[in-house]
């Protein structure tokens, strides 16, 4: 367990690597070292053969108000020798790998959105692959107030989410998303009666995906990540490569033989 720059990190016994954003006084803006925090915890995760699931979560009563202004270069923006050329990388440095790393992710992940999430505190949630809400939460996008462009992949996630008109209203005009409106438009797979049976609803999922068979769920969801790029014919070639990759797993073998023997699977990530 490490517990540092307002950021927990834990892997259970379960497989589940479990990222706690900890800074409720702020309604968890990312620092730089909570940003890169969830970024080494991704990457440390991905090479441990014992994290075979990740869920991201945030103590209070919020889920994560986006990037701190302090730590951002567009705060500096006006200033006398401001270079409008370092935005692009530190974004590319930035917010932009976390994004990548949950996207480009080869194993299962969780979003518990306790409450707010605004822009790429939004999108912190949305590159998961399953994203769980509450009443409480909102989903929310202010870079139109800031004079400011969507940034943190949002280009990339809501209109293969929400459909490209809902994405230009979140963006262009900062329409917000609420409670179980989430599911509806796509942002969210469950919504929960309160807080606490989010917590237990979205534990409980990131367990039971961890206790999967951790190569076909990163096979699968490569594929399914893909497809909004990928031609039919190319998108078979590689659903073809991915099975045979697959076949060769010792979980495709224990899930074989437990079809045959009429019992559960006892998947090991291998």
């Amino acid at each position: 367990m490490t517990d540092q720059h307002h950021l927990h990190v834990e892997t259970g016994d379960d497989g589940v690597c479990r990222i706690t954003l900890d800074r409720p006084e702020a309604k968890h803006a990312l620092t730089v070292a909570m940003r890169d925090g969830i970024v080494e915890a991704i990457r440390a995760g991905r090479a441990d053969p014992a994290v075979r699931a990740f869920l991201i979560r945030a103590t209070g009563d919020a889920f994560c108000a986006g990037m701190d202004l302090s730590a951002s270069t567009v705060a500096q923006a006006g200033t006398p020798g401001f270079d409008p050329r370092t935005t692009a990388e530190a974004l590319r440095v930035g917010v932009q790998t976390f994004i990548r790393e949950l996207w480009e992710l080869d194993k299962p992940t969780v979003a518990a959105v306790n409450g707010a999430a605004v822009g790429p505190g939004a999108h912190l949630a949305l590159a998961c692959d399953f994203v769980l809400v509450a009443p409480e939460t909102k989903f929310l996008w202010t870079f139109h107030k800031w004079g400011l462009v969507v940034d943190a992949g949002g280009a990339y996630l809501l209109p293969r989410l929400v459909g490209l008109p809902r994405a230009k209203a979140m963006v262009m005009l900062g329409e917000s998303v609420a409670g179980s409106d989430a599911v509806a438009a796509g942002l969210a797979y469950r919504c929960l009666d309160d807080r606490d049976a989010l917590t237990a609803a979205a534990d409980a999922l990131a367990v039971q995906l961890a206790s999967g068979p951790t190569r076909a769920f990163g096979l699968s969801k490569r594929l399914l990540n893909a497809s909004f790029e990928t031609d039919l014919a190319s998108s078979l070639e590689l659903e073809g490569a991915a099975q045979s990759l697959a076949t060769a797993s010792a979980d495709l073998v224990e899930g074989m033989a437990a079809f045959r023997e009429k019992r559960d699977a006892h998947f090991e990530g291998r």
